[in-house]
């Protein structure tokens, strides 16, 4: 490996270096043509091919054609190879299409997490790289003050805005994680979700006592665990609920009646979008209409 640059300074780990373009970059590889980009580049397509599991040092040299030990002048581990591709195959936010019309937190915040969620669908693969540490990288970071802004109107302190952030981030990222995990499941075994749900249902049949899963009984009755939901109910059920319980804490901070910011008090800017009413401002029912500020992954 080459030296680090002293704008990298001395704490960073070597994958923080590589994504801030603090690193310098060989004089001349062993081999023409061989960058970074293209080593990231060549590793996303395998993951995205063969899964994350398929990637590793040897398997990403054979789709470039370099041998194994060039790659290691531009990458120092598999980890830090992670890192750079989860940073460009998450990418930037987009503009919040909320926070330029004004429509207020509870929407803005919808959207962000929304937008996160699509891009988790179109790279279920990154859902599996262990999370290291807080955010770090340009990307997370850039995603990060974007949430942060979602809730600047919001009344919220600095350390309760953080908390939310956290919260919303972990559920989107859960839900996704699931949802993969369930197509995982119907693809191994060769049948549609539908089919999946039926045998899950006749299996709790055969399985459930009813004096011991009296709960589970009363939904096996009523047919509730065989109704088909719309793609995204599950994640606009969530999200609402989320959102209104952030909502209630807004008002708590609004009239000083048990705010639990790490920071101190609320700032007293107002409670949610000036309303304080609980609108779910995009979440969709039961049918799956929508108030359109959920994007579809």
């Amino acid at each position: 490996m080459t030296e680090k640059n002293g704008s990298g300074g001395g704490d960073l780990p070597a994958s923080l270096e590589a994504a801030w373009g603090l690193r310098d970059r060989p004089a001349k590889g062993p081999k023409p043509g061989l960058s970074l980009e293209r080593i990231v580049a060549a590793a996303v397509g395998v993951a995205a091919s063969d899964g994350l599991a398929a990637v590793s040092m040897g398997r990403v040299a054979q789709e470039l054609g370099a041998s194994t030990m060039s790659l290691y002048r531009y990458v120092s581990a598999k980890d830090e190879l992670y890192v750079l591709m989860q940073e460009a195959a998450v990418g930037p936010p987009e503009p919040l299409s909320a926070l330029e019309t004004g429509a207020g937190w509870r929407a803005a915040l919808t959207e962000w997490a929304a937008a996160q969620r699509e891009r988790y669908h179109g790279h279920l693969w990154a859902l599996r790289i262990p999370i290291g540490g807080p955010p770090a990288t340009p990307n997370s970071i850039a995603w990060w003050e974007q949430g942060l802004q979602a809730l600047g109107g919001s009344g919220l302190g600095e350390g309760d805005k953080t908390s939310v952030i956290l919260l919303i981030s972990n559920f989107v990222r859960s839900e996704a994680l699931m949802m993969s995990d369930l197509a995982a499941a119907v693809t191994a075994r060769g049948i549609t979700p539908e089919e999946l749900m039926a045998s899950h249902e006749r299996t709790l049949k055969r399985l459930v006592d009813p004096e011991r899963h009296p709960g589970i009984t009363r939904q096996l009755e009523t047919g509730v665990m065989s109704e088909p939901d719309e793609a995204d109910y599950e994640f606009d059920f969530g999200m609402g609920v989320l959102l209104d319980g952030v909502e209630a804490l807004i008002r708590r901070a609004a009239d000083g009646s048990g705010a639990s910011d790490r920071s101190g008090a609320s700032d007293g800017s107002g409670a949610s979008d000036g309303s304080g009413a609980s609108d779910r401002s995009g979440v969709s029912d039961r049918s799956g209409a929508s108030g359109g500020e959920v994007k579809s992954a």
